[in-house]
């Protein structure tokens, strides 16, 4: 009898959280709370080609494995195991800081007055239009690192601090490299409308992306040395007013990119709406959202990225996320890691989630994984721990996996293993027993 081989067994844990029950692509309010699938004394198996094989009670999957050889075998007696996180919405590629801007907000300077004054996304441009891309790949390289250590196995990266083509495609190069080589899956995100241009109207920035950087962007695409998932606009007032979004996001969307876009942040822009009409996957931010948007988006199953830290460090009103998920909008988290809102952990996000957005633990979580994969048009591989999705999990040194959102800060300890399709990525031999 031949033995099989497999990649990683993980057994014996507390619990493992499955996230779904019947392989659901997102999960939304119900009566009273999202359910949240746990399995209790349970383990995971993963397969050579990194894929979950089998998920289950330990003595089912111990009788079912007995004459399986496993390269590594993770004892999480007393642990938790739940999916890898997924972060909807981060710029991790940048040159040039910003923390001398935290003063001005600090003193009640608003995003648009940092703006107005040559800093925010205009100070970033110059700095990363000015870095050659190696600079660019060994920083994204070390947030990326960040973020894994904090948990995140999937994460959204946009280009958007060239606002002109050699820029932009240098940004998507980095992205590319990265995806092949390192071990954190990535969704790219064409960003190119992320700002106007100094010295260029809004109509002349719509022409620039529409005649010239989707273009090449599609060039780039049909060759096969870049691919993109996604495409962005920043739709807000005094930046991408909604026609100009609406043609820019179209046009992303002819190309086979998925529409996931900025949103009704500092103004009702009805930018919900603009994301429902057009069957975007999601839009971002919605601070400033109407009623008639949180409607738009339920009925057409746009998925709601919400990102906490971004009005916690400008002072802004909290988005309404009571309010959309009990209108049936699915509701994701991304960490929104860039300049201006520095923060690479998504257990931080989540914490500020439920904390400042009034989101319930389970809510959170969901928001977490299976709703911010589903953000990504990912949920079929990513976001749960269910047979022949990704084998991306965390290990944490707990007994209840709530421990991940109630513990603010310190992940270093609880995090004990990060996992992606199978291998052990980070390892925290210090881990400390609660």
């Amino acid at each position: 009898m031949s033995v099989a081989r497999l990649k990683l067994l993980v057994k014996n844990a507390q619990q493992v959280l499955v996230i779904c029950k019947n392989g659901e692509k997102y999960l939304i309010k119900g009566d009273s709370d999202i359910d949240i699938h746990v399995i209790h004394n349970a383990s995971v198996v993963v397969g050579s080609d990194g894929l979950i094989k089998a998920v289950g009670p330990a003595d089912v999957i111990e009788s079912a494995y007995s004459h399986a050889f496993f390269d590594r075998v993770i004892d999480a007696t007393g642990m938790c195991v739940l999916p890898g996180l997924v972060d909807a919405h981060t710029h991790a590629i940048w040159a040039g800081d910003r923390v001398h801007e935290f003063a001005m907000k600090l003193a009640g300077a608003t995003y648009m007055d940092v703006h107005r004054a040559g800093g925010g996304i205009h100070f970033t441009v110059a700095h990363t239009r000015a870095a050659a891309a190696q600079d660019l790949q060994a920083s994204l390289g070390g947030r990326l690192e960040r973020m894994r250590r904090a948990g995140t196995t999937l994460v959204e990266v946009k280009s958007g601090y060239g606002l002109e083509l050699p820029t932009e495609m240098k940004m998507l190069e980095v992205m590319e490299e990265a995806r092949q080589t390192l071990p954190i899956g990535i969704s790219s995100t064409y960003c190119g409308a992320h700002a106007v241009p100094k010295g260029t109207s809004m109509e002349e920035a719509t022409e620039d992306v529409l005649r010239v950087q989707l273009p090449a962007l599609k060039e780039r695409m049909a060759a096969g040395t870049l691919r993109v998932d996604n495409i962005d606009v920043f739709c807000e007032k005094g930046v991408f007013d909604v026609p100009n979004a609406r043609a820019i996001l179209q046009a992303g969307k002819d190309m086979g990119l998925n529409a996931n876009f900025h949103g009704d942040e500092l103004h009702p822009m009805n930018a919900a709406q603009l994301g429902a009409e057009l069957g975007a996957l999601a839009v971002s931010h919605l601070e400033e959202v109407t009623d008639q948007g949180i409607a738009a988006l339920a009925r057409a199953k746009t998925a709601a990225v919400l990102l906490p830290t971004t009005a916690y460090i400008l002072r802004l009103a909290q988005p309404r996320a009571r309010a959309m998920l009990d209108a049936g909008v699915i509701v994701a988290l991304g960490s929104d890691f860039n300049p201006n809102a520095y923060c690479c952990s998504m257990p931080i996000v989540m914490h500020l989630a439920c904390v400042n957005m009034r989101m319930s633990m389970p809510e959170a979580l969901a928001a977490a994984t299976i709703n911010a994969a589903y953000a990504l048009g990912r949920s079929h591989t990513h976001g749960s721990l269910e047979a022949g999705k990704h084998g991306d999990l965390l290990v944490i040194n707990a007994p209840r996996w709530e421990h991940l959102i109630y513990q603010l800060g310190g992940h270093q300890e609880l995090i004990r293993y990060v996992v992606v399709k199978g291998d052990v990525v980070h390892d925290n031999d210090k881990t400390l027993a609660l």
